[in-house]
């Protein structure tokens, strides 16, 4: 680009150097030479800029964008339809995973003194003013405290695992695209390797030129069908993490929760 602004600059400032040296002329010039000399001029600028442009490089993305089009409309639609899908799924995940995210130890904390001074409705009150899978095990567990010590242990189980299929919703529909992805891409290159053989056999001649395109058309459908798996594969494996870190907060403020139940039963 830079070369093509100096050109441009060069240009301008030859042609206000010889403006009216061409002026003068062109009064004496035919019409017809005129167009000539114009005609000319417009194709040197134009070959000059295509030259200039030819010798940029092209960034990743333009690369990409690029060989994504060589690849083919068909595979390489539905190979970028699981990325974005995809993606669409593990963002929404990370977005309820960090709002389910508690501070597990402060509302145990908040929970204890708010039972021990205002009895379990209190305790009850603070887990309805706290958002997050924690809190709710807790309102359940706190909801039959006045049951049994069982009847509440229960409830903190159960609730539990409907707390847990909550955090693990829709995560299996990553797994379904990072498989799928690389799959459609070996497809493509399987149905790609098929045509090339029948232009071979059509041609009958072994001519690398002839089937060369097809095959690295083929080709391109698998790369980026690993690269969707990829992409996917890294926000599929934090996303586990995210709710198995979660899932172990729940299993021990459930404990914490039966122990601080016990002791006010005790107290009591």
């Amino acid at each position: 680009m830079k070369k093509l602004f100096s050109i441009m600059a060069i240009a301008a400032l030859c042609f206000a150097g010889t403006f009216n040296a061409n002026a003068t002329a062109a009064q004496t010039m035919p019409t017809s030479a005129q167009s000539l000399v114009t005609a000319a001029t417009v194709t040197i600028i134009q070959d000059d800029e295509e030259a200039v442009v030819a010798d940029e490089p092209q960034g990743w993305h333009q690369n990409l964008k690029q060989r994504f089009i060589e690849g083919g409309p068909g595979f390489m639609g539905i190979v970028l339809l699981c990325l974005i899908l995809g993606l669409a799924i593990a963002i929404e995940r990370i977005i309820y995973l960090n709002l389910s995210t508690t501070n597990t130890q402060k509302l145990a904390e908040n929970v204890e003194d708010a039972l021990n001074s205002g009895g379990v409705e209190a305790a009850k009150e603070v887990c309805r003013n706290t958002k997050g899978p924690v809190a709710s095990i807790y309102y359940q567990g706190l909801d039959r405290a006045d049951e049994s010590i069982e009847a509440a242990e229960k409830a903190v189980i159960a609730y539990g695992g409907v707390q847990m299929g909550q955090l693990e919703k829709n995560v299996s529909w990553i797994s379904l695209f990072i498989a799928l992805a690389p799959m459609l891409g070996f497809m493509g290159t399987v149905i790609g390797m098929i045509l090339a053989f029948d232009k071979i056999e059509a041609a009958g001649d072994m001519n690398p030129s002839l089937v060369a395109g097809g095959i690295k058309v083929a080709l391109l459908t698998t790369v980026f069908g690993l690269i969707v798996a990829i992409i996917l594969q890294i926000f599929y494996n934090y996303i586990i993490a995210k709710i198995d870190s979660i899932v172990n907060s729940m299993e021990d403020a459930s404990i914490t929760l039966i122990d601080m139940l016990v002791d006010y039963k005790n107290k009591r």
